[in-house]
């Protein structure tokens, strides 16, 4: 039976960014399909995980200094640019996920943005927050980016990205990414790239 995987994602995230890209290869080695899901990942840190808030005060802290180390390993194995930090680091992402948002019905189009996006924020430390370079995000991969920006501000749309993060939320999220799997009677949620190959096996369980 072929699973459907939700993968929650916010892209102000660096882990996203390298999951988004490293599980693509288990979906297409695999039956299964996967739904690209914007949420606002600030919702969910304020919601069930404010401890992230506290963690950024202190960037000196070992535990933190050695995740960023590891991010750029993580990022060199998987051959992803990962010019990281940048000056717009926190990004505030709620612009940049409503333009998801209004994408989300056309998985391909969402795809093909997010990427596009990843990219832009990741190696060349564009500011995501800034609408005009979200437009311009768009129309470089052929998508309407001035109509993009007006569907952000119809109700639908900030709607849709209050309740995908409930959703996340009420499904278990912490963070981003949150990855559903179907698992027997129910599913299994993982987070973040480090818990892929948990997802891989996961999806082959019957």
């Amino acid at each position: 039976m072929t699973k459907k995987i939700d993968f929650f994602f916010d892209l102000s995230s660096p882990w996203t960014r390298l999951a988004f890209h490293n599980i693509q290869t288990i979906i297409n080695e695999s039956d299964a399909i996967i739904v690209w899901r914007p949420f606002l990942v600030g919702g969910v840190f304020n919601a069930v995980n404010q401890s992230v808030y506290a963690a950024r005060e202190n960037p000196e802290n070992i535990k933190f200094v050695h995740s960023f180390r590891v991010l750029k390993d993580w990022a060199a194995l998987a051959g992803v640019p990962m010019n990281f930090p940048s000056e717009h680091h926190p990004v505030k992402s709620v612009h940049a996920m409503r333009f998801c948002c209004a994408l989300e019905d056309n998985q391909p189009a969402l795809h093909k943005f997010a990427t596009a996006a990843f990219e832009a924020y990741y190696g060349d430390q564009r500011n995501l927050d800034d609408p005009s370079v979200l437009i311009a995000i768009a129309d470089e991969v052929d998508l309407d980016g001035h109509s993009l920006a007006t569907q952000t501000q119809e109700q639908a749309v900030k709607d849709r990205l209050r309740a995908n993060t409930e959703e996340a939320i009420s499904r278990g999220s912490y963070g981003s990414p949150s990855i559903f799997v179907p698992f027997g009677k129910g599913e299994r949620m993982y987070f973040g790239n480090d818990q892929l190959p948990l997802v891989n096996w996961a999806i082959k369980q019957s």
